[in-house]
């Protein structure tokens, strides 16, 4: 029999290729097709996508990416997703063990990424989607594509899929002193609002744990960070379309504040390993200004862990014991 060899895919959800109209605009069709994401039925949403989203909403993504976008590396979210599992495949090197990554929409894409470690020789997988909460719009969307490609095989490899890891010890402890460590730069403000990205709330009726993981995230950070329970909150961000999602709503959080006689925030976004499109747009620019125009003052985004190498010692924490 063939030794083993242990083959890690970290997944993440993508980007556009590149920072134009027709690239914004399959990136969207792939992702907002995706019935994992839209949870509407098909006879309904498709009109709805291709007849008034896919004609439209590029050119107004667009030009969110281009206040991101590297003109050297690219997306921040391929790039960091890259530089971190180069870092991670050099610490599990002596171990023979190959790491690599997909993405749910775009490139490497999983079924890709599976064939190589195909390839490659690869008889046991394990796969980290980088979700620290697990959402049916994302996590599962990952679980989707492996099964997809695993029933084109004959040969089945050992597989193991991590679902969550919002409670790891060393996933806590990394953000806690990622903010210690910004507050040590700056010192911290009135209050630190913890946001995550928002989901319709119908999900968390069906069964969706993503709700009561991502306050437990909250909670287990606040607890490691010392904080009274006037000193953080936790919000969701991101909304779309007219149905209810997960509240309280962020931009209406930060909109209240000031009236409150909170005038300076800091704002973390535990539910993202690295930085993408809506923590580094939405959240670190157009938020701000939705806080600043309320009469708020200081307003300081704290990056994620990204491609450091506390990040990598999460995903090694998570991994557990190769052998």
């Amino acid at each position: 029999m063939a030794d083993k060899k242990i083959g890690v895919l970290l997944a993440n959800l993508g980007s556009p290729a590149a920072p134009t109209v027709p690239a914004v605009r399959k990136f969207l069709k792939d992702f907002l097709g995706d019935k994992r994401v839209v949870n509407i039925p098909r006879f309904v949403w498709l009109p709805i996508l291709h007849g008034f989203i896919l004609p439209f909403r590029p050119k107004k993504s667009l030009k969110a990416y281009a206040k991101i976008w590297d003109a050297e590396k690219g997306s921040p979210l391929t790039f960091l997703t890259h530089q971190l599992t180069a870092k991670l495949a050099t610490n599990l090197a002596a171990k023979n063990v190959v790491v690599d990554c997909a993405m749910s929409y775009g490139e490497p894409s999983i079924p890709n990424q599976l064939r190589k470690f195909k390839e490659q020789g690869v008889t046991e997988i394990i796969v980290l989607p980088l979700y620290p909460q697990y959402s049916s719009t994302t996590t599962a969307s990952v679980y989707d594509s492996l099964v997809k490609e695993f029933n084109t095989l004959w040969h089945l490899p050992n597989f193991r899929f991590i679902s969550d890891y919002h409670q790891n010890e060393r996933y806590i402890s990394a953000l806690a002193e990622s903010i210690e460590s910004a507050w040590r730069e700056k010192p911290k403000n009135e209050l630190l609002i913890m946001s995550f990205h928002g989901l319709p709330e119908m999900l968390t009726k069906k069964g969706d744990p993503y709700f009561y993981q991502c306050q437990k995230t909250a909670e287990l950070l606040a607890a490691k960070l010392g904080l009274k329970p006037n000193e953080w909150r936790l919000v969701f961000q991101s909304r779309f379309g007219k149905a209810e999602w997960l509240k309280p709503y962020c931009v209406e959080v930060l909109e209240a504040l000031p009236k409150e006689g909170v005038k300076t925030v800091d704002l973390v976004c535990p539910g993202f390993a690295v930085d993408c499109l809506e923590t580094l747009e939405e959240i670190a620019m157009e938020n701000k200004h939705v806080f600043q125009e309320a009469g708020g003052g200081d307003y300081t985004y704290i990056a994620a862990l990204n491609d450091s190498d506390a990040n990598v010692d999460v995903m090694l924490a998570i991994l557990g014991d190769l052998k």
